[in-house]
């Protein structure tokens, strides 16, 4: 995709892409949510979602977030959105929900692309 600045988000607690490709991280469900509702009525070529974020944090409220959208018969316009949790039951109920509502899923668990990196403070 030369010439184009493709849209990222990425929403997990710790992780960060090893890569060095541009995205927008959001630490919290609410930040992963806030993200989302930037993007309303614009492409997203990539969401990237991980399970547990954190404290008593999930990414649930971000998947309820998507759902709502599809319900009301406007989903987000999301390219692919991958699952890189580790976590496998909540990974795989992350998938089911999300295709239900005809999100494109891909399971990235153990994915090179997503790491733990030192960031400055």
């Amino acid at each position: 995709m030369t010439g184009k600045h493709r849209r990222i988000v990425l929403v997990d607690d710790l992780r960060s892409f090893t890569d060095g490709r541009v995205a927008q991280v959001a630490r919290t469900s609410k930040a992963g949510i806030e993200a989302l509702d930037r993007y309303r009525g614009h492409r997203l070529d990539e969401l990237w979602l991980d399970h547990d974020l954190g404290e008593d944090d999930t990414i649930w409220p971000v998947v309820e977030r998507l759902e709502q959208a599809a319900f009301e018969g406007q989903p987000f316009d999301i390219g692919v959105v991958y699952i890189h949790s580790a976590n496998p039951a909540g990974a795989a109920k992350m998938t089911q929900a999300l295709r239900r509502w005809g999100y494109h899923v891909r399971p990235a668990a153990g994915s090179p692309h997503v790491g733990y990196q030192a960031e400055a403070e």
